[in-house]
């Protein structure tokens, strides 16, 4: 078991944190990575993702993940893995909490809507996305708008999945980062901390288990379809050798627990092996190590490109899941122009904001609030707006 008390050279710090944009008083009860979980999880955005689907919406039925029940297992296994690297365990579970802010309704499918929507004005990225709503669209303090995050958790989410800038940056800075980076810079040339590394990880641990376990429930495969990828057909059988006559769903939950196991078992042994090569003796030598030193080893990462490469084939792109796609992807297609054609349309407050702006700084306005709606709330302002669009004047 993990020492809870040892806490690693290269951990991040909260007592020497960057501080927040707008300075506070230090919390006599709680560290600044504790007060953004907190925070994090009061926000309104984190309530909604208890209505914000991942792959299936709700007419498909009620007790598959929702972006919160992912979110949850996410913060899970990633303060599993900063416990047993000696990391801080309240930063990881920070980025974790806070990282599927900014996705739209209708998981993959409605953001893949809102991308072709927004093409024109500059795109659309739910990492910037949820920067924007930790830093401006939660309006909850009466000094400021945002949560006032610390720079170790603004950092994190920006930053989990690598450099925004140079050479190791795998696409273009959304115009958000740009600008919030004037005003507080967050190092976007650079690595993230080992804790927002290890929430990374955790992200694909949690969707390749949850989606492998939601895929066999829902029937789109069979056990051996998935038990002849990467090391999954291994764990398959040893659930089988243990349990010969053990009923379906427990099989699934004998074999999803494994499968995670796995992942988590693998990434703190390749991360320590890492980590003792490179001997990063702060948090910002982590960050300037020119690579990341939390990560799986080279034969997990091919059985996780596996594991993904069937789940897009046999899941995403699965009949039953692309008919409901493309059901979102309608809502989303037609909401955000008629939106942008009359802000009238909208809430009272969004519509002065966008009526007052024009171009660009309309759409970002649109796509603020159609990436806030919970599915139901898009749903229901897709009925209300075209559902009987056809029907006699």
């Amino acid at each position: 078991m993990a020492n809870r008390s040892f806490r690693a050279p290269y951990a991040s710090d909260a007592a020497q944190s960057r501080g927040r944009l707008f300075p506070e008083p230090v919390s006599p009860t709680r560290t600044e990575f504790q007060r953004d979980r907190d925070r994090i999880l009061h926000s309104t955005a984190f309530r909604r993702l208890a209505h914000k689907t991942q792959v299936f919406v709700p007419l498909d039925g009620d007790h598959f993940r929702t972006r919160l029940t992912h979110t949850i297992e996410v913060a899970q296994i990633a303060r599993a893995l900063a416990r047993g690297l000696g990391l801080d365990d309240d930063l990881a579970e920070a980025v974790a909490l806070a990282h599927d802010l900014g996705h739209t309704p209708f998981g993959h499918a409605g953001e893949g809507a809102l991308e072709a929507c927004m093409r024109e004005y500059g795109g659309f990225d739910h990492n910037s996305q949820a920067l924007r709503v930790v830093t401006l669209l939660e309006r909850r303090y009466a000094s400021y708008d945002g949560l006032d995050l610390s720079w170790e958790t603004l950092e994190g989410l920006v930053k989990h999945n690598g450099p925004l800038l140079g050479p190791l940056a795998k696409k273009p800075l959304p115009p958000y980062v740009r600008e919030f980076d004037v005003v507080f810079p967050l190092l976007l040339d650079s690595f993230s901390s080992a804790e927002a590394q290890a929430a990374s990880h955790a992200d694909d641990i949690a969707y390749n288990a949850h989606d492998i376990d939601d895929g066999l429930r829902a029937g789109l495969f069979t056990l051996d379809d998935i038990g002849g990828v990467g090391f999954v057909g291994e764990l398959l059988e040893e659930v089988r050798r243990a349990h010969p006559k053990l009923e379906r769903p427990r099989v699934i939950h004998e074999l999803v627990r494994r499968v995670i196991t796995r992942f988590v078992e693998d990434i703190l042994a390749e991360s320590r092996d890492r980590l003792a090569r490179a001997k990063p003796a702060s948090a910002d030598e982590v960050r300037r190590a020119g690579a990341p030193l939390i990560g799986f080893s080279m034969q997990i990462v091919d059985s996780d490109r596996a594991i993904k490469r069937f789940l897009f084939e046999n899941m995403y792109r699965h009949p039953r899941t692309m008919e409901v796609w493309e059901r979102a992807r309608e809502a989303i297609s037609r909401l955000f122009p008629a939106f942008f054609d009359d802000p009238a349309l909208m809430p009272a407050e969004w519509a002065a904001l966008a009526a007052s702006r024009s171009g660009a700084d309309r759409a970002t306005v649109v796509a603020d609030y159609i990436a806030g709606m919970t599915d139901r709330y898009a749903l229901g302002e897709y009925r209300r707006l075209f559902e009987n669009e056809s029907s006699p004047q």
